[in-house]
């Protein structure tokens, strides 16, 4: 993504305008004729998403303009990169920082591949990092939502809890971190037990990564993930097209790792902690059964009413333990219910929180950053058919209404959401068709809302 960007002009670059419909008339006026004439020609009008290249009289390419409409989102330049020939562009015009920051992130955002499979790359238009805009914080955003599709898209042979773990080690080495992995029975002598019972039968031993970063005496601020890197539904199985996009799964804890990788490398005066746990729901001898009891990490039991719904048993433990710092703000994010996509579909997020303040203000920053999130209630009545016979709590509801906010409910018994401010997100992490600067494959839902949160909550400047 970082390779679409040239630090200076060269001979033959040439000049990208930006141009809104109100101004286009009077900017036409002052254009020599055979311009004139030339974008008559062609139609343009600065409509949004129009695109049209002026010649220069050798034929060459002398201005490239874009229809802005009446304004643009980070998401309108993503097309330019592959639509405009090759060769290497720059911004011109009166552009103020935040249009040039919104120009280079949707420019970037415009040419991410997944590779790892394949030889052949597209071609894309580079464009000269815009005048005035906050580059390390460009730089940064794209390095860590690369990254963070780049592990969901990877299919699961690859992306095993051994893989996923590593990638936060990875990350903690490479910006100044601490990380422990817990990993096979090792978890039950730490006391996580629902991690190892939802990953003990599979060929990859289940983990918990935690990472440590930052200046201890600043505030505490806990990102935990949901790291099922393939979810076949245990032995409630699920049918072959529930279970195709199950690598998914693991897309909580790819958002988790992008908002870490954020924080850190933009240094925010936070004292940092990760926490993925990383399973497969397998199918063998071992697997845990339906109506098993497992006393969690926070001395709750919980029967499983359904195998399926193992993202939650691994969180609580991870939740349990986040909780038990007391930390300013807890995250979580999760590919945890269908039923959240039926509420609000495949693109938005539904947002959990238990503060109504720092709710507020995640959904205030998601829509100045163009990643949006909605809020979803935690309606306490809900609370009982989450009721067990035999347990402290199921982890399945006993009715097939409100799937989402039963799930949250579940989450919320392992944080002290009175007095700690918690969030819960439950994301897709997935783009079910393609368009300009969001292709279809994996997707860190609301990680730049986040990090937008974060920054205003603790940070400075960027």
């Amino acid at each position: 993504m970082l390779e679409s960007f040239a630090a200076r002009p060269s001979k033959n670059t040439v000049p990208l305008l930006p141009l809104q419909t109100s101004e286009f008339k009077s900017w036409v006026k002052n254009q020599s004729k055979s311009t004139l004439t030339w974008i008559k020609s062609t139609g343009f009008k600065a409509k949004h998403g129009e695109v049209c290249l002026v010649p220069s009289r050798d034929g060459r390419v002398s201005k490239a303009l874009f229809g802005c409409g009446d304004g643009t989102t980070i998401f309108s330049w993503s097309a330019l990169p592959s639509r405009l020939p090759k060769g290497r562009y720059v911004l011109f015009g009166d552009v103020d920082a935040a249009l040039a920051e919104q120009v280079a992130l949707g420019w970037g955002l415009g040419t991410y591949e997944f590779t790892r499979y394949r030889a052949s790359k597209k071609t894309f238009a580079t464009l000269v990092w815009p005048e005035g805009c906050d580059r390390p914080k460009i730089e940064r955003t794209l390095t860590s939502i690369g990254l963070g599709r780049d592990l969901i898209n990877t299919p699961a042979e690859d992306m095993n809890p051994t893989a996923l773990t590593q990638v936060v080690r990875d990350l903690a080495k490479e910006l100044g971190g601490e990380c422990e992995v817990i990993s096979g029975k090792k978890l039950l002598a730490e006391n996580y037990p629902t991690v190892h019972a939802v990953g003990r039968a599979a060929k990859f031993p289940p983990a918990l990564a935690d990472l440590r970063w930052g200046d201890p005496k600043h505030p505490k601020v806990t990102l935990v993930g949901k790291g099922v890197c393939f979810d076949s539904g245990g032995l409630d199985l699920k049918n072959p097209a529930g279970m195709k996009l199950m690598k998914k799964d693991m897309g909580g804890a790819a958002t988790a790792i992008a908002v870490a990788r954020m924080v850190m490398a933009a240094a925010l005066p936070v004292r940092l902690r990760l926490l993925i746990p990383a399973v497969e729901n397998a199918v063998a001898g071992d697997a845990m059964r339906p109506l098993d009891v497992i006393t969690t990490r926070k001395g709750l039991t919980v029967e499983v009413g359904n195998t399926d719904a193992e993202g939650r048993l691994i969180l609580c433990d991870a939740l349990a333990e986040a909780d038990s710092e007391s930390p300013d703000l807890i995250l979580d994010f999760a590919t945890l219910t269908g039923a959240a996509r039926v509420a609000l579909g495949s693109e938005l997020p539904a947002l959990f929180s238990s503060h109504d303040d720092v709710a507020d203000e995640l959904i205030a920053a998601g829509l100045a950053v163009g990643d949006p999130l909605w809020r979803m209630p935690l309606h306490d009545a809900y609370r009982r058919h989450l009721d067990s016979r035999v347990a402290d709590l199921s982890n399945i509801a006993n009715t097939s209404y409100g799937g989402a906010i039963t799930a949250a409910l579940f989450l919320r018994e392992f944080v002290s959401y009175r007095k700690n401010r918690w969030m819960h997100i439950d994301t897709m992490a997935w783009h079910l068709a393609g368009r300009p600067g969001r292709p279809a494959g994996g997707e860190v839902m609301a990680a730049r809302a986040c990090a937008e949160l974060l920054q205003r909550r603790y940070g400075a400047s960027s």
